[in-house]
């Protein structure tokens, strides 16, 4: 099953980006063997200053045919990490080819676009800079698949 992060903003070089990176390269590397990945970060800008409407239209844009959609969103269903887990492998195992994680600009996710979504999952109550969720989501990601794996990553 394919990973996709749709997000709005371009994550520059810096500590964010270098967690982002980390975090992805060892969930590529261990989610392989289980038939998770790899990722693919798409990443959109609305240069045109059109707010959530436009954000919307160009994540649209990026999301892969047929995914299912998991907005990020404050609204969004609260998971253990262990039922995140295994929310990926049943996803996996009935036939999802590409999921798509979609983060929203500083305004959120607009109606439109959280309406197409076949989940929403919430990091908790407090808002979360747009560009710090896709390094949780990342982490998350990578905890995921070493629950699966099986390894000692994730310590209750």
């Amino acid at each position: 099953m394919k990973i996709h992060i749709c997000a709005v903003g371009r994550l520059r070089s810096g500590p964010e980006r270098t967690l982002l990176d980390d975090y992805l390269d060892r969930f590529d590397k261990t989610g392989r063997a289980l038939g998770l990945g790899p990722v693919k970060l798409h990443e959109v800008e609305d240069r045109r200053g059109g707010g959530m409407v436009a954000e919307a239209q160009l994540l649209a844009g990026v999301l892969p045919k047929g995914a299912r959609i998991c907005t990020m969103d404050e609204r969004g269903k609260l998971m253990s990490s262990p039922e995140f887990a295994q929310q990926m492998a049943r996803l996996r195992d009935d036939g999802t080819g590409d999921l798509a994680f979609v983060i929203g600009g500083a305004e959120g996710i607009d109606p439109s676009l959280r309406g197409r979504a076949d989940m929403s999952l919430s990091f908790g109550k407090m808002v979360w800079p747009h560009m710090l969720a896709r390094v949780m989501l990342s982490e998350q990601l990578y905890r995921a698949a070493t629950i699966l794996a099986g390894s000692p990553y994730h310590r209750v």
